[in-house]
């Protein structure tokens, strides 16, 4: 059975993978190396669970599907990255049964949790929250952020082709927000449109226009102002947004989108990482835009195989657009402020 990457995706893309899982890696990556905040991950459990509902097949199927702890483990090492905070983004139509969506999320949060339990100062974990039944999302919420120790949860740009500013997500918002909650945001294919440009990637463009969109609707829909105290992080350097400031404030001005004032607060307000890569192209406008204390490290594992997160890294760590001590926040310092879970684990 042949899967490629993007029906992959879309019809299961539990994605980053998993098989067996391997023994723990050296320490060489135990010191105070980077913290990636966009990791993958698909523990044996979250495999099986994928298997037995037809989202992977038994055998072959893509890369990401055949996951590997020992594999991981040494990537890490080799670009000296401490911890990885792993989450699985499904695409929300994967769960559009009610029974189905409680059991995978409860299934894939379990399997993280055991992951950090079994290595709890080389992972942490974001929380699938399955946003088509926000009655499950928040049953789910609370059970990882208390039972299982989540660091944060991530949740979908879009559910049944509504954004996240939509008032339906509402509630679940007011929750993490009282919880001061930590969000990782993930892209899908385009709701409206899922099929790529023929040879391209969904992964190219459209992923960073379904988040730059999702940002969009976060601040014209007034969530961000109603939820002060959640944090959200937006994948893969905030799509478009930083770059398209010019054209958003504009917009505003003209009464076609959310006001100059609003969308700088957000440029701010958010969170991004770097698995754009961020080097060299995107780094100094969303330096400008943001500032160096709102983006995280991220490699986007397994999704990006070894040899690119090596590139993505090499690039980093000479960009003449990041100061040491920028470089430094990105690689850790702001994960750690960010997540003090993590903090906790890391220094104990």
């Amino acid at each position: 059975m042949r899967i490629s990457r993007r029906t992959a995706l879309r019809a299961g893309a539990l994605a980053t993978a998993g098989a067996a899982a391997g023994a723990a890696a050296p320490a060489a990556a135990h010191g105070p190396g980077r913290i990636d905040t966009h990791h993958h991950a698909l523990p044996p459990d979250m495999r099986r669970w994928a298997i037995e509902h037809g989202l992977l097949p038994p055998r072959g199927g893509p890369r990401w599907g055949r996951w590997d702890l020992g594999e991981t483990l040494d990537a890490m090492d080799a670009n000296r990255i401490a911890l990885g905070v792993a989450s699985a983004p499904a695409p929300s139509f994967v769960f559009k049964d009610r029974a189905l969506a409680a059991s995978g999320a409860r299934t894939f949060n379990e399997s993280l949790a055991g992951l950090v339990r079994d290595h709890p100062r080389r992972f942490g974990f974001f929380a699938y929250l399955p946003l088509l039944h926000v009655d499950v999302a928040l049953e789910e919420a609370a059970y990882a952020l208390d039972e299982l120790g989540a660091d944060g949860v991530l949740m979908m740009n879009t559910a049944g082709g509504r954004y996240l500013g939509h008032r339906a997500f509402d509630p679940l918002f007011a929750e993490l927000d009282r919880r001061r909650a930590v969000v990782m945001t993930h892209p899908d294919a385009l709701p409206e449109d899922p099929e790529p440009l023929p040879g391209i990637e969904n992964s190219v463009a459209d992923f960073m226009l379904d988040t730059t969109r999702c940002a969009l609707d976060l601040i014209r829909s007034g969530t961000l102002d109603r939820h002060p105290r959640v944090s959200i992080i937006l994948s893969h350097g905030g799509g478009f947004l930083p770059y398209i400031g010019g054209r958003a404030e504009r917009a505003g001005r003209m009464g076609e989108g959310p006001s100059p004032d609003a969308f700088r607060r957000a440029l701010r307000r958010f969170h991004y990482d770097t698995a754009l890569p961020l080097s060299p192209y995107a780094s100094p406008t969303l330096l400008k835009a943001a500032g160096a204390d709102r983006v995280l490290y991220g490699t986007d594992w397994p999704q990006v195989n070894a040899s690119e997160v090596a590139i993505a890294r090499r690039a980093f760590d000479r960009d003449p657009a990041l100061t040491p001590p920028a470089r430094a926040a990105i690689n850790r310092h702001n994960a750690l402020r960010l997540l003090p879970t993590v903090a906790a684990r890391l220094t104990r």
